[in-house]
């Protein structure tokens, strides 16, 4: 899903508008889950702007606060498509909350990938990482149309956007109460595109110093960040080794975030299971919770998957029915965790 050499210069400078902006460039339509979509427009003077969709679930009541859950898509996907994949809006549906979805557009990469991989967009009020905070305080702002809670605000991603999910942790760590990664990166894995490449096929740097980078990079806004990870072991795009390095990463920084308190260690979990989908894909999962009991860091590895959503749809890209239902753990390990 990464496409390194169709990438394009990004485009940060100043827009004429010197204040953020939420505005809808269409009513909202139908969606054939039920619910609807309203696309709108974030654009700050600093950080540049883009566009995102927002899906209200059906039978919403108005004036009700409910969860929020920004997705990220990979590259070569739009939100169209990465809701069609995942099914997160049928979920929303079932559950009731409020989806939110960016959009990369091709003048700041040409193959629709989040640039996560450079360095202004590895930082607080920069770059992607400040639009995307941007978009998620808009979105809760916004009070016209739904009310957020607050406490239960999450962003989850694929691929580049795993990669830019693990940024958005470190960088607002205020904003998220939890975020998921699939089949993507450590924090700040590098701070180039040829970089980017070899981290995807052979592993970051060592995630101890990432999570120390990671942690820094919260500065005062420091505090633990739940993490849920999946990967595939035969992903032959982004080296499973990433996901191992995710994990350990996230550890390292909920270390240095809790003081020390909690100290998880990678090769020994709280617990785990192994499951069998029928007909598909056999997975383990592994859990690390703190010394109150609480899951911290939930790691899916499923067997013989490649690069795809598990358990997603076929009518989206980059997914594997053949898999456990990613969607619905994330959404689960979400749940269990507020800011």
């Amino acid at each position: 899903m990464f496409h390194y050499a169709k990438i394009t210069k990004i485009m940060v400078g100043l827009v004429v508008l010197s204040f953020s902006l939420l505005l809808p460039l269409s009513t909202g339509t139908a969606h054939a889950s039920g619910g609807i979509w309203h696309l709108y427009t974030y654009s700050n003077a600093f950080q540049g702007s883009r566009n995102y969709y927002v899906y209200t679930p059906a039978n919403y009541q108005p004036g009700t606060s409910v969860p929020m859950i920004v997705m990220l898509h990979g590259c070569m996907q739009t939100p169209q498509d990465f809701a069609a994949g995942t099914q997160m809006n049928q979920l929303a549906d079932q559950h009731q909350f409020i989806v939110v979805y960016p959009q990369e557009q091709y003048i700041n990469n040409a193959s629709l990938c989040w640039n996560w991989f450079l360095s202004v967009n590895q930082y607080r009020n920069s770059g992607e990482a400040g639009i995307i905070g941007g978009i998620t305080q808009a979105v809760e702002q916004d009070t016209s149309d739904w009310r957020i809670d607050t406490h239960h605000v999450y962003l989850a991603g694929m691929s580049a956007g795993a990669a830019m999910a693990s940024n958005m942790g470190a960088t607002y760590p205020d904003l998220y109460a939890a975020i998921g990664i699939h089949s993507g990166l450590e924090y700040q894995a590098t701070t180039n595109a040829y970089g980017a490449v070899y981290a995807q096929l052979y592993g970051g740097p060592n995630p101890t110093s990432q999570g120390d980078a990671a942690y820094n990079t919260m500065g005062s806004y420091a505090h633990v960040v739940p993490v849920i990870v999946f990967h595939g072991t035969t992903d032959t795009v982004v080296n499973p080794i990433n996901g191992n390095q995710a994990v350990q990463q996230w550890m390292r920084t909920d270390y240095d975030a809790s003081g020390g308190s909690y100290n998880a260690s990678f090769s020994s979990p709280s617990s785990t299971t192994n499951g069998q989908v029928s007909g598909g894909h056999s997975y383990t999962i592994r859990r690390w919770n703190n010394s109150s009991g609480q899951e911290i860091e939930e790691y899916w590895t499923i067997n013989g998957m490649g690069h795809a959503w598990s358990g997603g749809s076929s009518s989206g890209s980059y997914t594997d029915p053949s898999g456990p239902s990613a969607t619905q753990a994330i959404y689960t390990f979400f749940m269990s965790h507020s800011r």
